[in-house]
């Protein structure tokens, strides 16, 4: 796992989080999901269920974030399974990834529930037998979620029929197709619907291509003077950022810091280079990468500088 899908999947397991991200993409930003009604899954245990040996697992990349929502709206009570798949990077078959996590949730659940009418053997037709389901059970609804990291505009599929070529469309009537569930931080149009510092994040990330565009962020937003440490790490990771952060310090002045930086990036550019000043910056990211445990190969990634490179910068 690379030190992104590490990062991203640390940050959003977080079930203040995760809810704060739900309730924006499928209620507007209404607080219909509470933190203190998601429960976790693991998804390794969802696949083993359905029959996949250890290796096959191994193989597969497990969804990101797998939980139960209990939600409860104008007066009904409601479960569902909600997965979260980032995405640090435009995915280009992402539609047929997103659809096999759905198809083995769904088949954990008629799994789960054939094993338990043949313990209690109280199915009533040679039919519910077979197929293990009767026509009392129900399935929970599963939503998956594709959350895209990138600063980039996303430009891959949004649905199944995406990806196909030339279809006679007489047929297409008969192609199911799939639709995910896509939030990617360049076409949010409004912010004020989140309510933990995520939208700090989205924030940047929609405007890291420009840098007086996010100068303009930080000075009129007041939220950026109060950052929770772990979204300012994920900044720097994800937006390409290298905001200062002390580590005695649990909350980040980003406004104080990004001008900090930006005074020091002039000096530095006037005494080094640009070329000088980018090296620097990526050492300092490599420093701090190298001490959250990540491997060579992950941050020579991350900060786009070969092994050998990062492997001297981390030995002097």
């Amino acid at each position: 796992m690379s030190a992104k899908d590490s990062m991203a999947k640390e940050y959003f397991a977080d079930n203040a989080r995760f809810a704060d991200l739900c309730n924006n993409i499928l209620y507007g930003g209404r607080e219909v999901i509470l933190p203190e009604n998601l429960k976790e899954r693991d998804t390794t245990e969802v696949l083993t269920a359905l029959g996949l040996d250890k290796k096959t697992i191994a193989m597969q990349k497990m969804m990101d974030i797998f939980k139960n929502a209990s939600i409860k709206y104008t007066g009904k009570s409601y479960v569902v399974l909600i997965g979260v798949e980032n995405q640090s990077d435009i995915h280009y078959s992402i539609p047929v990834k997103n659809m096999f996590y759905d198809v083995m949730a769904y088949g954990n659940q008629v799994k789960e529930t054939a094993k338990k009418h043949r313990k209690e053997k109280d199915t009533a037709t040679s039919d519910e037998f077979l197929s293990g389901f009767t026509k009392e059970d129900k399935l929970i609804p599963v939503i998956t979620i594709t959350v895209y990291l990138g600063t980039k505009e996303w430009d891959g599929p949004r649905k199944l029929s995406d990806m196909f070529g030339d279809v006679d469309e007489e047929l297409l009537p008969f192609i199911p197709d799939y639709r995910i569930n896509l939030l990617a931080p360049r076409e949010i149009t409004d912010f004020t619907g989140f309510r933990t510092s995520i939208r700090q994040l989205f924030e940047v990330l929609q405007n890291a291509y420009d840098k007086e565009k996010m100068q303009e962020v930080l000075q009129n937003d007041k939220k950026f003077s109060n950052v929770d440490r772990e979204t300012v790490e994920a900044i720097n990771l994800f937006a390409g950022t290298d905001i200062d952060i002390d580590e005695k310090e649990e909350v980040i002045d980003m406004c104080k810091a990004w001008e900090e930086q930006k005074n020091e990036g002039r000096e530095l550019g006037r005494e080094e280079g640009r070329e000088e000043g980018r090296i620097r910056q990526a050492k300092v990211t490599a420093l701090k990468l190298q001490k959250k445990g990540h491997s060579i190969e992950d941050i020579a990634e991350c900060v786009d500088f070969d092994e050998e490179t990062v492997k001297k910068w981390l030995v002097s």
